[in-house]
């Protein structure tokens, strides 16, 4: 490990004794290591005594971003200096450790380019870097802590790659289901998940397939915070609260320009969740993402935030719930026959991550999608929302009557060998059992 100097006298040197990286990459491994390389080096190289080091240093840190394709960047000071870490295939990586006495430097400077207030450092603040040199939104968030200002750069646009249906990884049957959905003309689908679970995705792929299914037919509106990615065919509008614009004012006007499909980008109170379910009752198809652990989860949730079980039955088509696991690298997995690596899977054997230079040492490349379809157009799943039963037994009913639950999909890429039961674990805890 290099020496660190003094702050602000001579290079602001990266610490290279930082833990290995616990996520996997989706792109080629050595375009990942050989990024992670190149902005150790040139971050080790730069003086943070000279008066353009902040901007170089973002600079360097949004090139890396942008080659690498990461969802998130966290810079975190601390003692020991700014913490630079990266969010690949949804789990944190290191990228360097900054020398002290430069976080203020460098939270400043993205400050600037997000037009926040410089000059507050004792509030949080949120902003968004709209056209960037490297080419994709980004949104900046400042939370104050103890060492200096803790910052979060959530950068926008990397599906492409996923942008059909048939990308996303879903089973057949479970494709096919959401295709049906979509021909419906009113109605509500919700998508859930926790942050980081694929969502927005999903909800772009229905789009896209409204699109080129109707031949631009229909007309397909959106009203999201933030517009992470442009779809062709769709209005979409980016709420501002600041100017008045938000969700619930931008669904009331939106049932003035004659839609078809509406997409909410979150639901995330009962205005916003009543006023979209009134809309899917009044002949609109209504997309939505909603933050719920479960399908059934999230019926009831709307129920409790204060809506009718009447209006959740009558006003909900299907309710879709998914997760991303990390799939294992086929170069180092090894198979183990030890039951402490089974994490209570009822599994014989399984593959388990080893770590090798394709995988940068993690034991994973990539991710899969496993997913849930509760379709509330059923009989006894609608008697079941009437009467208010809770999330257990309607969860419960809704496997009775062919729901494929998560962690049976899981079950079955561990068997296959694309993923270990720790992972499994990781993403979904207590629900693993097959």
């Amino acid at each position: 490990m290099n020496d660190m100097p003094p702050a602000g006298a001579g290079p602001a040197v990266l610490s290279t004794s930082v833990p290995p990286p616990s996520g996997a990459p989706a792109r080629p491994a050595g375009d990942l290591v050989g990024a992670l390389d190149a902005v150790r080096r040139r971050l080790a190289s730069m003086n943070s005594s000279l008066p353009g080091y902040a901007t170089d240093a973002v600079d360097v840190l949004l090139d890396f971003a942008n080659q690498v394709g990461t969802s998130d960047v966290h810079l975190q000071p601390a003692e020991t200096g700014l913490d630079v870490r990266f969010r690949h295939d949804g789990v944190l990586q290191p990228v360097a450790v900054v020398t002290p006495g430069t976080s203020s430097s460098i939270s400043a400077r993205l400050k600037v380019l997000a037009d926040l207030l410089t000059y507050r450092t004792d509030v949080p603040q949120e902003g968004r870097i709209a056209k960037p040199r490297h080419g994709r939104e980004i949104r900046v968030s400042t939370f104050p802590t103890l060492h200096g200002e803790r910052v979060v750069l959530r950068f926008f646009g990397h599906q492409r790659e996923f942008s059909r249906l048939e990308d996303l990884g879903n089973p057949p049957q479970l494709t096919a289901r959401i295709r049906d959905a979509l021909v419906e003309t009113s109605g509500a689908m919700l998508v859930t998940g926790p942050a980081g679970s694929g969502k927005s995705t999903t909800l772009y792929a229905c789009l896209r397939h409204i699109v080129l299914d109707s031949g631009g037919a229909r007309s397909v509106v959106s009203i999201e915070d933030p517009i992470e990615v442009p779809v062709a065919g769709v209005a979409q509008s980016q709420v501002d609260p600041a100017s008045g614009f938000d969700l619930k004012t931008g669904l009331r006007s939106l049932m003035r320009q004659d839609p078809e499909v509406i997409m909410v980008g979150e639901i995330r109170d009962r205005d916003t969740a009543e006023f979209a379910i009134q809309a899917s009752l009044t002949g609109q198809l209504l997309l939505g993402t909603f933050h719920s652990d479960t399908s059934a989860g999230a019926v009831t949730r709307l129920i409790e935030m204060g809506i009718e079980p009447f209006l959740v039955r009558s006003g909900l088509i299907t309710v879709v719930t998914q997760r991303l696991l990390r799939t294992l690298c086929q170069q180092c997995a090894r198979e183990s026959t030890d039951p402490a690596t089974f994490y209570g899977m009822e599994v014989d054997r399984a593959r388990v991550p080893g770590g090798c230079p394709q995988c940068n040492g993690t034991g994973y490349r990539g991710r899969a999608m496993i997913s849930e379809f509760l379709d509330v157009r059923n009989d006894q799943i609608g008697r079941a929302i009437l009467r208010k039963a809770d999330s257990r037994e309607l969860y419960r009913i809704a496997i009775d009557n062919g729901m494929t639950p998560m962690f049976m999909q899981a079950g079955s890429l561990v068997r296959e060998g694309r993923t270990s039961p720790a992972e499994v674990w990781r993403v979904l805890g207590s629900a693993i059992r097959v």
